[in-house]
């Protein structure tokens, strides 16, 4: 299967990107990339929806710990919702599901205190 990365802005409060197929190795630069776009435009709070991310290796995690500092160091956060099945199972074994504050039913983690 192949890997996608959509733009879908969140009504002002950051930007989210709809991630489909599978994240792995030589997929990963292209999420990268699109995550450094985002925060070298000036956005803080990146969102990315894992509904339809079918795999995710440690490539791929280790994007989503670098999206998050660096959305950090500019006093913001990347979070991710959606995981289902494999994904989300990798996300709570590495731990990942706390560190990025994962909650399952949650699809907009602004709504909650992120820092």
């Amino acid at each position: 299967m192949t890997f996608s990365v959509r733009y879908a802005g969140r009504d002002g409060s950051g930007a989210c990107l709809r991630l489909a197929g599978e994240l792995d190795l030589s997929t990963a630069p292209e999420l990268t990339a699109a995550i450094d776009r985002l925060t070298e435009a000036g956005e803080r709070r990146v969102l990315l929806d894992l509904t339809d991310l079918t795999f995710c290796d440690s490539t791929g995690m280790a994007v989503f710990v670098r999206g998050d500092n660096r959305a950090a160091a500019d006093g913001g956060w990347l979070r991710v919702v959606g995981a289902n099945g494999r994904v989300e199972r990798v996300l709570r074994v590495t731990g990942l599901a706390e560190v990025l504050r994962y909650e399952p039913d949650t699809v907009d983690p602004a709504s909650h205190s992120a820092p």
